[in-house]
């Protein structure tokens, strides 16, 4: 829509179609940033690295999604981490010949943005449960979070490891373990296998409400 067709095919004579499988690094924080990514198909998390032995989540988003694009804006290193958490088939665009197109076209870079920060918006809302809700709470944000806007339907397999659950909601794998139990006995989730089943939305976004 913004692009002429010869941009466009500068922009894909740049492509590298990938296949990446469940755990692997995608874009390394800390290394030289050189492509964005679109994710045709599957799950990836956004995740920072503190240092040795902690990890953050800072958000998961499952695909067709524009990925990475924040090193058209932070352009020397990568800010984050992106892995796998299921086998996920990516295509990688020259970040500098991007940036090239964008120069002569101030409404495409402006779309780039708006999905940057939708995308981003779920993290920032992330770190603003994990500053003022209690761990139940924060268990409760990242179920609806899940389903709402990666999984998309009331049942799904759980592909996020409870370790994962734990770096997301900053807090310990114990707890973790401990309040999906408490969910599930008082008939909010049940399991099936790796499969989680939200019984009782409203109340996850009740007690997601009260903290």
């Amino acid at each position: 829509m913004f692009l002429s067709e010869a941009e466009r095919n500068k922009i894909c004579g740049s492509a590298n179609q990938l296949h990446y499988q469940k755990g692997e690094v995608i874009l390394k924080q800390g290394a030289h940033s050189t492509s964005i990514g679109f994710l045709h198909k599957g799950i990836v998390k956004f995740t920072y690295q503190k240092d040795v032995k902690k990890s953050y989540i800072m958000t998961v988003v499952s695909g067709p999604k524009l990925i990475g694009q924040a090193n058209l804006f932070f352009r020397e290193k990568n800010i984050f981490s992106i892995v796998a958490v299921e086998d996920c088939d990516i295509c990688f665009l020259d970040s500098r010949l991007v940036l090239g197109v964008l120069e002569n076209h101030g409404k495409f870079l402006i779309s780039l943005v708006e999905r940057s920060s939708d995308m981003f918006q779920s993290s920032i809302f992330n770190f603003i449960s994990l500053a003022h809700n209690h761990v139940h709470g924060r268990i409760a944000d990242i179920l609806i979070f899940l389903w709402e806007n990666v999984y998309r339907n009331s049942e799904y397999d759980f592909t996020l490891t409870r370790k994962e659950i734990a770096e997301f909601a900053a807090c310990s794998h114990e707890n973790v373990i401990s309040v999906l139990s408490t969910y599930n006995k008082e008939g909010l989730i049940s399991f099936e296998g790796k499969k989680i089943i939200i019984n009782d939305l409203n109340k996850l976004k009740e007690i997601s409400k009260n903290g």
